[in-house]
């Protein structure tokens, strides 16, 4: 047999051993308890859903300054805020 084959052949014998193992760990881990987790107060998180915002000027992803009145639309607007990955 030749090296080529052989490393190969061990190669195939090295990933199914690993899919294994990581196939064991993933069902042996112990499931969260959902009882035991704290609840979220989320009225203290920030603005609620019709809640009226404070007037604001932000720089948006081009540095233009926007405003509350500069995003609103006639039927008002709509503010989705998200947690960014370099925070």
């Amino acid at each position: 047999m030749s090296q080529k084959v052989k490393r190969a052949a061990l190669g195939i014998a090295l990933a199914v051993v690993l899919f294994g193992v990581g196939s064991f760990l993933l069902q042996s881990r112990t499931p969260i308890d959902m009882q035991s987790r704290t609840p979220i107060d989320v009225a203290s998180l920030g603005p609620q859903v019709g809640e009226q915002v404070p007037e604001f000027s932000l720089p948006d992803q081009d540095g233009e300054m926007r405003t509350l009145e500069s995003i609103s639309g006639p039927r008002g607007a709509m503010l989705l805020f998200h947690r960014s990955a370099d925070w």
